[in-house]
C-alpha cells in the first residue's frame, strides 16, 4: 500500500486549496493508480497556528515507480500548482508527501522531500494528526514498519485532536 498525503494552505491562480488538494490528486490519478481518497479536514497551521490553516486529505495509490522516481512526479504535481520551497513549514499551496511506500523501511541523512536522504514511512508520521485524521479514513489498519502501529491506535495516541472533517 502506497499512502500519499496532500495539504493546501494557500490558494492559486484564484484555486481554493479545497479545489487545489482535489485537482492534485486528479493529476495523480493520470500517472498512478489512485484508489481510495480520504474526505478533507481542515487543519491549524503547524507548527504556527497563527498562519492560514490548511486543508488536509490523503489517498491510497499503486504504481510500478520506485519511490524515488514517484517522489519527482509528487514534485512535479506540486511545482504546476505554483509550490515555492523558500522557508521549511510555511504556507504553501501544496504539499504532497509520500507517507508510505508498502512496508518499506529507509533512514536517510539528508532533507525529506528533495529526494536525497528518503524515509520510509515518513519519520514524523505519528506526531502529525493532520496526516492521520485523513490516513485513518482509507486506511486504519495499516501498520508502520518502524513501530508496527496501525494508524487509528497512532492517531488514538495523539494528545490534541483539532482536525475537523469537511463536509460537502
Amino acid at each position: 500500500m502506497i499512502l500519499i498525503a496532500a495539504g493546501s494552505s494557500l490558494p492559486f491562480c484564484g484555486i481554493d486549496s479545497q479545489q487545489i488538494v482535489l485537482s492534485a490528486f486528479s493529476a495523480l490519478g493520470r500517472l498512478t493508480d489512485l484508489g481510495a481518497i480520504s474526505p478533507l479536514y481542515h487543519t491549524p497551521a503547524w507548527p504556527d497556528p497563527t498562519e492560514p490553516p490548511f486543508v488536509n486529505a490523503a489517498a491510497v495509490i499503486g504504481t510500478g515507480l520506485s519511490p524515488e522516481a514517484l517522489l519527482a512526479v509528487l514534485h512535479a504535481i506540486e511545482a504546476g500548482f505554483g509550490r515555492l520551497r523558500q522557508r521549511k513549514n510555511a504556507p504553501r499551496t501544496l504539499d504532497l508527501d509520500l507517507i508510505a511506500y508498502g512496508q518499506e523501511r529507509r533512514g536517510g541523512s539528508g532533507a525529506v522531500g528533495n529526494g536525497a536522504g528518503l524515509q520510509l514511512p515518513h519519520p514524523r508520521l505519528m506526531e502529525r494528526e493532520f496526516v492521520l485524521a485523513p490516513l485513518a479514513d482509507i486506511a486504519p489498519d495499516w501498520r508502520s514498519p518502524e513501530t508496527g502501529k496501525t494508524v487509528r491506535a497512532m492517531l488514538a495516541a495523539l494528545p490534541v485532536r483539532a482536525a475537523q472533517q469537511i463536509l460537502r
